[in-house]
């Protein structure tokens, strides 16, 4: 049986999910913003996954370098070495010593208690053996108890987890206002929720977490509260903590 996603013993619910890290604060998925989301106490990483063209697991969003990196073209076409000479920088200079991640590099910085949530970005996730290296490298760096994968693709997430039947898999959706079965989490584009304001709850009728997708929440924080999120997800982790805590959501 697969356990349900995003419980995270110890910690208050709803979950603090870092959109690519704190991507107000620092280029979006590197390290320095992933480091800055932990210290304002994000529960949750989220990051994407691509593979470069020697097979290493990337945190890169676009499967094109040109709008987050100083390089252009596909990722795929390049080597970890190539990838890694280009700066990630998303044109800020103060951070042009910036790189591209390796999912082992981001999972050697997750503390004791944060979970990690992988959108799958590329259709070669449907190729056994790149689930096979995704399962095993959560093992060996010991955060695939503490890993949910995500993708609007449900195709690649049963792929990677017929490798590992208890991996949590999580369906994201722009447009459908019910929730899917058969996964463990259900995020839908927060415009679509007014079709159906009762998402959430029909989501934990099937043992589902959720989670909005909505980087800019601190507006509809009040909302989301009513609806009974289990986790919020924000390109701003710092501000969105603040604004929960003054709503009385968080302590």
């Amino acid at each position: 049986m697969v356990k349900r996603a995003l419980d995270l013993p110890g910690r208050e619910k709803p979950y603090l999910m870092a959109h690519r890290g704190n991507r107000v604060r620092c280029p979006e998925n590197t390290l320095a913003a992933f480091r800055w989301a932990l210290k304002e106490g994000a529960d949750i990483l989220e990051t994407d996954l691509h593979l470069s063209a020697d097979g290493e697991l990337v945190c890169i969003h676009d499967a094109t370098l040109d709008r987050t990196t100083d390089g252009e073209g596909p990722v795929a076409a390049k080597t970890l070495r190539e990838l890694k000479a280009l700066s990630a920088s998303c044109d800020r200079s103060e951070f042009a010593d910036e790189r591209i991640p390796t999912l082992d590099e981001v999972a050697a910085i997750l503390p004791a208690g944060i979970a990690l949530a992988l959108e799958l970005k590329t259709s070669r996730f449907l190729e056994p053996a790149v689930g096979r290296q995704l399962v095993h490298q959560l093992r060996t760096t010991g955060v695939f108890d503490r890993t949910v994968l995500l993708s609007f693709h449900l195709d690649y997430l049963q792929s990677v987890q017929r490798e590992a039947p208890d991996l949590p898999i999580g369906q994201i959706s722009m447009t459908n206002p019910f929730p899917r079965k058969g996964v463990q989490l259900n995020g839908l584009f927060w415009p679509a929720l007014l079709l159906n304001p009762f998402y959430a709850r029909a989501a934990h009728r099937y043992g589902q977490a959720t989670c909005p997708l909505d980087p800019t929440p601190d507006s509809r924080l009040k909302w989301y509260r009513w609806m009974g999120f289990d986790a919020i997800l924000s390109d701003d982790p710092g501000s969105t903590l603040a604004k929960m805590r003054e709503i009385g959501w968080r302590v």
